[in-house]
C-alpha cells in the first residue's frame, strides 16, 4: 500500500497543467496497450488459421501427387484404348510384338466385363526364351501401344538348358464394351 500512497501524493502535488499532460500521457499509454492487445489477439488468430491451413496443405499434397499419377495413368489408358482397332485380338497383338520364332502357344480364357471394359483373356506360353528375351517381352507387353493387362506371369528355368526358360502369362486385352458411351 505504501507505493500506492506515494503515487497518489505525487499526483496531488503536481500542478494542474502537469497533471493534465500526465493524464493525457497515461490515456495514450492505455490506448496503445489496448491497441497492442487487440492486434496481438488478431495476429494469434491469423497464426492459428495459417497453421491449420498448412496442416491441410500437408494432407493435400500427397493426394495431389496421387491424383496426378492416376490422371496420367488414365490418360495413357485412354490413348491406348483409342489406338485399339476393332479387329484386334490378343493373338494378333502378341504376334506383332515379335515372338513368332519361339515355341508359342495361346489358349483363350473366359474374360471379364467391368465398368464398360471387356477383357479378352488368354493363357500365353512361350518356350525356350532367354531371361533377357522374357524380360523384354514382358516390358513390350506392358508398355506397348495396346491396352494389355498382365494378370499373372510365371518364369521357369529349363532343366535341359539352364540358359533358357519357359514363360507362362495370363494376359487380357482391354476393349471398350459395346453400347452407349458414358
Amino acid at each position: 500500500m505504501r507505493l500506492f500512497e506515494m503515487i497518489r501524493d505525487n499526483w496531488n502535488n503536481m500542478d494542474s497543467r502537469t497533471r493534465l499532460w500526465a493524464g493525457y500521457a497515461l490515456i495514450a499509454l492505455l490506448a496503445a496497450a489496448l491497441g497492442w492487445s487487440a492486434l496481438a489477439g488478431k495476429v494469434s488468430l491469423l497464426e492459428k488459421k495459417r497453421k491449420a491451413r498448412e496442416a491441410v496443405v500437408k494432407e493435400l499434397l500427397p493426394l495431389k501427387v496421387a491424383y496426378l499419377s492416376a490422371r496420367k495413368s488414365s490418360d495413357q489408358l485412354t490413348g491406348r484404348m483409342a489406338s485399339l482397332r476393332p479387329d484386334d485380338t490378343l493373338a494378333k497383338v502378341v504376334e506383332e510384338i515379335g515372338i513368332k520364332g519361339k515355341g508359342l502357344k495361346i489358349s483363350p480364357l473366359k474374360g471379364d466385363e467391368r465398368s464398360g471394359i471387356i477383357e479378352d483373356a488368354a493363357d500365353v506360353r512361350v518356350e525356350g526364351v532367354t531371361i533377357n528375351e522374357a524380360i523384354n517381352l514382358v516390358y513390350r507387353l506392358e508398355k506397348g501401344s495396346r491396352p494389355l493387362l498382365l494378370k499373372k506371369c510365371n518364369l521357369k528355368i529349363r532343366f535341359d538348358d539352364p540358359s533358357r526358360c519357359d514363360l507362362t502369362m495370363i494376359l487380357a486385352l482391354l476393349k471398350p464394351a459395346p453400347g452407349p458411351a458414358k
